[in-house]
């Protein structure tokens, strides 16, 4: 997921943007392809990604089109590493919260959301900035992860993890219970902020990992609530977790490649 472009959810933390990037930001940029084919934003006019994180959305954006692309978040260190990213140079990375945009209104033929709506403080507030921001008749798109049912390595790790400690329970019900996880949430958010012709749907990439250790380590560098929960387990505690996580990965099998699914929810919406 980005950084949160509003007030973050509890436990989010966005410190560092390579230690983001080897967490989950190398398969953003794999859903960020999908969701622009999703999007299918109008073909010139400039365009705003809402809680950019470290720019994957953005560069994506940008590679497919002349006109500008703005990108912000209220995550400092995201947003530098974003800005020293090849093809940066055509995006304007910005500061700001996204739930009070410093944009004129109708600024942009086009706005997107990824993965971050389920860490603002109000959703509803940022789908009534993405839309006051978008020109009349241009497209607003959001996803966020299908935490429940469609990220497999979430699962993996918060379920086995609860079954040892009993407070992984509190940290993975706040997201997989979050009522925009639910397969009609995008969808009322968006038809709540006036938003016409309404269309969801779900985006399903694969994340590879090499090994375990590809797996496991990128979730001891502190990003998001993963990142916030295992930093604070006792080192027994941790311990344990992990060798029951490895028995998870493993399945049985001998260490190695795995291949999982990880699906978001979509909408597009059209500014009226």
């Amino acid at each position: 997921m980005t950084a949160a472009a509003s007030t973050p959810g509890p436990g989010y933390r966005a410190t560092d943007g390579a230690a983001y990037e080897r967490f989950l930001g190398r398969w953003t940029a794999r859903l960020a392809v999908a969701f622009c084919d999703f999007a299918r934003l109008p073909p010139t006019g400039r365009v705003l990604d809402v809680g950019c994180g470290t720019g994957n959305l953005a560069l994506a954006m940008a590679r497919r089109r002349k006109d500008p692309v703005a990108a912000i978040d209220l995550a400092e260190p995201y947003l530098t590493f974003a800005r020293g990213r090849t093809g940066a140079e055509r995006i304007a990375f910005e500061i700001g919260d996204a739930q009070h945009l410093p944009f004129a209104v109708g600024s942009f033929a086009g706005s997107l959301a990824q993965l971050v709506l389920n860490f603002v403080g109000d959703p509803r507030a940022v789908a009534a900035e993405m839309r006051r921001v978008t020109r009349p008749g241009g497209v607003l798109g959001a996803a966020v992860w299908d935490f429940r049912g469609g990220l497999v390595y979430q699962r993996l790790f918060w379920d086995t993890a609860a079954g040892i400690d009993p407070g992984a329970a509190p940290a993975r019900d706040r997201l997989f219970s979050h009522p925009l996880a639910e397969p009609d949430g995008l969808a009322d958010l968006w038809r709540g902020a006036g938003l016409a012709e309404v269309e969801t749907g779900s985006l399903t990439i694969r994340m590879e990992y090499r090994g375990f250790d590809d797996y496991w380590e990128p979730l001891l560098l502190g990003q998001g609530p993963v990142g916030t929960y295992v930093q604070e387990l006792t080192p027994d505690l941790k311990a344990m977790v992990k060798e029951r996580v490895r028995g998870a990965y493993l399945s049985g099998s001998p260490d190695g490649p795995r291949s999982f699914t990880a699906t978001a929810w979509a909408v597009r919406g059209i500014a009226a």
